[in-house]
């Protein structure tokens, strides 16, 4: 069973499902005023991971990762740009999507979005109201009251007396505390508004969490994920929020990826290092980004640069290589290998030494190949069946060494494939005929055109293969 560092109690706790054989995961996805960048990218490969090997364990996953729709950098972005707000999160839903898929993300189960849950969220509130938690202030905004709450900063580790005398409440606020959050926010000219029992507003956007998280799951589940970023104050808010409204526990486990950072900076529009993903993928290959966010540890900073990228565009290439030109064969003589893997998985999604794991496997394919071919085939295949659980391995190998386009992949390769495979192949057969009448000089002349191209070869008993560099 795996073991999963709960950030609530800080430490790695067995994972029991609150009803049997089924785990309710949810993860807070995108606020959808632009493209997704490296972070979002991150929670959407741990994740999906975390998803895939649960469900390969045998647990029927309820995973729901909502849609933030309406909030304030939504509406600020629509009007900087004179759009329709339902236009513009239309068009960064569908971006997200795409590059979702391009990266191998498997759909969640559910993907609620804030505006088609304001039912919900207003009934919340009026639970929070009457249970003494939330007020209506003089400018109709609703709060909830954080000295209501026993258990505000259990999650954070921070005191709230603390966080009081750091705080301030900014101009137009009516909050009793300074440390009180916004559940609903009146209307205000220019914006979406809908009704409500304090008259027309919107949520705030700690609320909508809350709201779709138990409407899709139930007042109690297993998994709450994000990352750290949201730790505090928007998971803060959601307990104190679900909890009050519910009087039952919220989340057994919460789960929190890391940083991501470039060239060991902090990733952020400020300092001129922030990539989305499309602009990552002009680079790189959707598998390669996934393999490289796969090298870390989730809980790890995840640092960014081009060396680490190279680094998983080598490793892939050397995966591939191992799994070429051997015959299709059922998994066969895995087993020690399948323990191991799944050791380093039930410790806290350790994928890591996952990974180490599958290069264990490649070297064992190479041993094999020369002098038991059936055998290889069948490590192969145990291979690429451990390396699913990851959303790695998948594609043919001659495509992915040849440079080929990825099932998976949405991505423009231009700037890695510059010629032809025709034309290639042509040159190789060239370069063969110059070695058959043993004219070295033209073939070590065409060998260096290709090298030059990009384009590796590699000469075997079976003839001569190739690969992009």
């Amino acid at each position: 069973m795996p073991h999963i560092y709960n950030s609530l109690t800080r430490r790695k706790e067995e994972l029991h499902p609150i009803e049997p054989g089924r785990v309710r995961m949810y993860v807070c996805g995108m606020t959808v005023y632009d493209y997704c960048h490296l972070g979002h990218a991150r929670v959407m490969v741990v994740f999906d991971v975390v998803y895939r090997y649960l469900q390969g364990l045998g647990f029927e996953v309820t995973y729901v990762r909502n849609v933030t729709d309406i909030d304030d950098k939504i509406i600020n972005r629509a009007n900087e740009r004179g759009e329709p707000i339902a236009a513009l999160t239309e068009r960064f839903i569908a971006a997200m999507h795409e590059d979702a898929a391009a990266l191998g993300v498997l759909p969640p189960n559910e993907e609620p979005r804030a505006t088609a849950h304001i039912g919900e969220i207003l009934a919340m509130i009026e639970r929070l109201i009457a249970n003494g938690h939330a007020y209506v202030a003089q400018n109709g905004d609703v709060y909830y009251s954080v000295a209501s709450f026993a258990g505000y900063g259990r999650l954070s580790g921070k005191d709230p007396e603390e966080l009081r005398a750091g705080a301030r409440v900014e101009i137009g606020e009516a909050k009793r505390d300074p440390l009180d959050f916004a559940l609903w926010k009146a209307a205000k000219p220019g914006e979406p508004a809908w009704d409500s029992p304090w008259g027309p507003g919107r949520p705030g956007w700690h609320i909508e969490c809350s709201a779709m998280s138990t409407a899709c799951l139930g007042n109690h589940f297993d998994i709450h994920g994000g990352g750290a970023d949201l730790q505090f104050p928007h998971h803060e808010n959601e307990i104190a929020q679900s909890e009050g409204a519910t009087g039952e526990p919220f989340v057994n486990l919460w789960m929190h990826n890391g940083f991501v950072r470039v060239n060991e900076e902090k990733m952020s529009k400020s300092l001129g290092n922030f990539f989305t993903v499309r602009e990552i993928l002009q680079r790189y290959r959707p598998e390669e980004i996934r393999y490289f966010i796969l090298t870390s540890q989730y809980r790890s900073p995840l640092n960014y640069d081009d060396e680490n990228l190279q680094n998983a565009r080598a490793a892939l290439t050397r995966f591939y290589t191992a799994l070429r030109g051997l015959p299709q064969a059922e998994p066969a003589g895995g087993e020690p290998w399948r323990e191991r893997f799944r050791a380093a998985m039930d410790d806290d999604f350790n994928t890591p030494e996952a990974l180490a794991v599958l290069f264990d496997l490649a070297r064992e394919i190479n041993r094999l190949r020369a002098e038991d071919a059936s055998a290889a085939a069948g490590i192969a295949a145990e291979l690429r069946q451990l390396a699913e659980v990851l959303g790695i391995l998948q594609d043919d190998p001659d495509s992915y060494l040849k440079g080929g386009v990825s099932r998976t992949a949405t991505a423009s390769l231009s700037a890695v494939v510059v010629w032809s495979d025709e034309k290639i192949d042509d040159l190789i057969r060239q370069r063969s005929e110059a070695r058959k009448g043993k004219q070295w000089a033209e073939a070590d002349r065409i060998r260096d055109v290709l090298a030059a191209a990009g384009v590796l070869l590699e000469d075997g008993p079976g003839g001569t293969t190739w690969r992009r560099g």
